[in-house]
């Protein structure tokens, strides 16, 4: 979990050594306290993933934690030793820090992956705004063509609900799938996601809001990514819960920005060879889609 920190200690926990090949752990969360084991030799990224398997439902993942074991010769938790190996039964806990994390939104094309979701020609006539946000749908995968950001694309059951709109150029695109799970996060996501190196942040635009938008982004956090939801290019065949969907990801920690926004936080300099490019995108102001209306 990147949001886990370690920190060197002195000492360790000694119990009963066990033989074989796996080893009994108690792992401890809160007020819980649940054993199971793992392999001989594991180290601090096999104990987070075990913490998450037994307690992915209980953790907050924008929150800093520290690992420790419990030292018998101090009676007492330590911080987990640089370098801790399980080698015998011990009993570990997961520690949330006090001081959350402070999601920057910094964003740079190399660590950028760009999801755009059902944007599709049933969707036409019952979506808000749905000529603006295929407008500024378009600009945004321009200028990820421009800077050289993966794009992954969607269709929600596009046999009975169309194809993506013809106004979307989807050239280059590293994925387009079809989809029913109201999420983005496929498995075929999630493959084309750990091979791309670097991987912080997912620029998210498309619709509905409240429903295939909402459970991307809070499938992705809960992953460990940031994600930037462009609210220009997002929309929900009512205002209504388009906008509560906007606050509530807001709250969530989630980045709502625009498309200008996005755009130039990616080139970041007058100078970058592409500036030029992407200034001519943005030249005509985005349409407000109805964002101004609550104003």
């Amino acid at each position: 979990m990147a949001a886990a920190d370690t920190a060197a200690a002195a000492g360790g926990g000694r119990c009963s050594p066990t033989g074989g090949g796996s080893v009994p752990v108690l792992f401890c969360f809160s007020v819980f306290a649940r054993p199971s084991t793992v392999p001989h030799g594991a180290g601090y990224e096999l104990l987070i993933q075990k913490f998450l398997s037994l307690y992915g439902d209980q953790i907050d993942m924008h929150r800093k934690f520290v690992v420790q074991l419990f030292a018998e010769e101090w009676s007492q938790y330590i911080d987990l030793p640089k370098g801790f190996l399980v080698s015998e039964r011990c009993k570990v806990r997961l520690v949330p820090l006090q001081i959350q994390m402070t999601t920057l939104g910094n964003l740079t094309p190399s660590s950028t992956v760009f999801f755009c979701c059902d944007m599709q020609e049933r969707f036409r006539p019952a979506i808000k705004y749905f000529g603006d946000i295929i407008s500024v749908g378009q600009r945004l995968l321009q200028g990820a063509r421009l800077l050289g950001i993966p794009v992954i694309v969607t269709e929600q059951y596009p046999k009975g609900l169309g194809s993506t709109v013809q106004e979307i150029d989807l050239t280059g695109a590293k994925l387009v799938l079809p989809k029913t799970k109201f999420s983005m996060v496929l498995p075929e996501v999630e493959a084309a996601l750990a091979e791309i190196p670097g991987v912080r942040s997912v620029v998210l635009f498309g619709v509905e809001t409240h429903v295939c938008i909402q459970q991307t982004a809070l499938e992705l956090i809960g992953r460990g990514l940031e994600v930037h939801i462009v609210a220009d290019a997002t929309s929900s065949r009512s205002m209504m819960d388009r906008m509560f969907a906007l606050e509530r990801l807001a709250r969530t920690g989630i980045i709502v920005t625009t498309s200008e926004a996005i755009l130039l936080q990616l080139v970041a300099d007058k100078e970058h060879p592409k500036f030029k490019e992407i200034q001519n995108l943005i030249k005509a102001s985005a349409p407000e889609s109805g964002l101004l209306s609550k104003v």
